[in-house]
């Protein structure tokens, strides 16, 4: 029998006031809640103590685990991981190690790079050099995790999103170089569906590395809201004994809050069921 942990992103609940989305969440039978930065403050560091204080007694009111952090540069200006400018680097470093210290104060041990657009190659710029200099943001990041007990997890994008990290070999590449227990990966379906290796292959190649999970569909809704069908990704997490949070990630929101929120547990709830019954 293989137990999942479910979680939703909070910044699906777009304008809901905390304790209302938290709650909501907690009803559908998510126990998890994965923070987007930008719902507190723009900029995380004007994020006050009470503020970060008033998250972690909302999610425990409502009997949720506070997943940590992703969106970590939406909204941000002057942050950029490959940059080829060493000062913009050591702003993006600083800013990276202020997001682990709020992670760590609302009770978060995940966080999510993604963030296409504070990563892409820049023009003038190597693939090779843009490798390094994100290896050199993370390694110098590395103390401040440690302090605060985060996983800085590195997502790769298709090539929709951006020129960076595309695949899961890219990230896994990025990941080795650094060696460090706390950067690992997260993989999301909908940026695995634009790879050549099929979704449960990418989860039964990469298991060692892989620390979160986000579940959405292609069609930018959540899973169950289009064609992908989870029942090989979940027997495939089942089959590495997968143990972290499976959290839903949508991006389009037409179907409405409510619907999303709810279809999209009771659909993996479903599926995890029907794999637990072989």
């Amino acid at each position: 029998m293989h137990a999942m942990k479910f979680a939703i992103c909070n910044e699906t609940f777009l304008d809901w006031p905390f304790d209302k989305a938290f709650g909501f969440a907690a009803e559908c039978g998510y126990t998890g809640i994965e923070i987007a930065p930008f719902t507190l403050h723009a900029d995380a560091r004007e994020i006050t103590s009470a503020q970060r204080q008033e998250v972690v007694r909302l999610a425990k009111a409502s009997g949720l685990d506070v997943v940590g952090l992703h969106w970590l540069l939406a909204k941000t200006e002057g942050f950029h991981l490959t940059h080829p400018d060493a000062e913009v680097r050591k702003r993006t470093t600083a800013y990276v190690q202020d997001l682990a210290r709020l992670c760590g104060d609302v009770g978060g041990s995940r966080m999510i790079f993604g963030s296409p657009q504070q990563r892409n190659v820049m023009e003038g710029v190597t693939p090779e050099q843009a490798f390094d200099n994100a290896a050199g943001v993370v390694s110098e990041c590395l103390p401040v995790l440690e302090q605060t007990g985060v996983t800085l997890c590195m997502e790769p994008l298709g090539p929709t999103e951006g020129n960076f990290l595309n695949t899961a070999n890219d990230a896994v590449r990025l990941i080795e170089r650094i060696d460090h227990p706390n950067v690992r990966l997260i993989l999301d379906c909908k940026a695995m569906s634009s790879e050549a290796v099929p979704i449960p292959e990418l989860i039964k190649r990469h298991t060692g590395h892989l620390a979160h999970f986000h579940a959405n569909d292609p069609n930018k809704q959540g899973p169950g809201f289009g064609e992908l069908d989870f029942h090989p990704i979940f027997k495939a997490l089942g089959e590495v004994d997968y143990s972290h949070w499976v959290s839903v990630e949508v991006f389009d929101y037409a179907p409405g809050i409510e619907r999303l929120a709810k279809e999209s547990i009771d659909y993996m709830q479903r599926t995890l069921d029907k794999v637990n019954a072989g």
